[in-house]
C-alpha cells in the first residue's frame, strides 16, 4: 500500500443507510461520505477510496475503531458479504451531520467477531 494516496474520484451524494435507514447527507468538507453517521455502517462500493467501482455492494459492519495521529479516528469495517476489511476516516467534525461519538465509542469497546 505504499504510495497510495486518497483521491476523491466519486460523487458525494446523499443516501439512505442500508442498516438503520437514516437519511445521510453529503459531507461538507470536500471529501466523500462513505458511512452512516448514526450507526457507522457502510456499503462496499469502492475499490479505491471514492471511486464507487466495486460491484460487491455488501453491507460493511463497523467492527472497530483506531486512533491515528494523522487521520484522527478511523473506523474499521468488515463486509458481511465478501469479508473485505477496510478503514474509513471518521467524520466527527462535519458541520451538518457529524458521526455519532457514542456509536464510535461503542464500536471501540465491542468484541471483534
Amino acid at each position: 500500500m505504499t504510495g497510495r494516496k486518497f483521491t476523491v474520484q466519486g460523487t458525494n451524494n446523499s443516501f439512505i443507510c442500508g442498516h438503520c435507514g437514516a437519511e445521510v447527507q453529503p459531507l461538507q468538507n470536500g471529501s466523500v461520505r462513505n458511512h452512516c453517521p448514526v450507526c457507522l455502517h457502510s456499503k462496499h462500493v469502492d475499490v479505491m477510496p471514492g471511486d464507487r467501482a466495486c460491484d460487491c455492494h455488501g453491507l460493511m459492519k463497523p467492527v472497530g475503531a483506531e486512533q491515528s495521529g494523522k487521520k484522527g479516528w478511523v473506523i474499521v469495517h468488515r463486509c458481511q458479504k465478501c469479508g473485505f476489511t477496510g478503514r474509513n476516516k471518521a467524520a466527527l467534525d462535519d458541520p451538518q451531520q457529524p458521526d455519532s461519538w457514542d456509536a464510535l465509542i461503542a464500536v471501540t469497546t465491542q468484541r471483534r467477531e
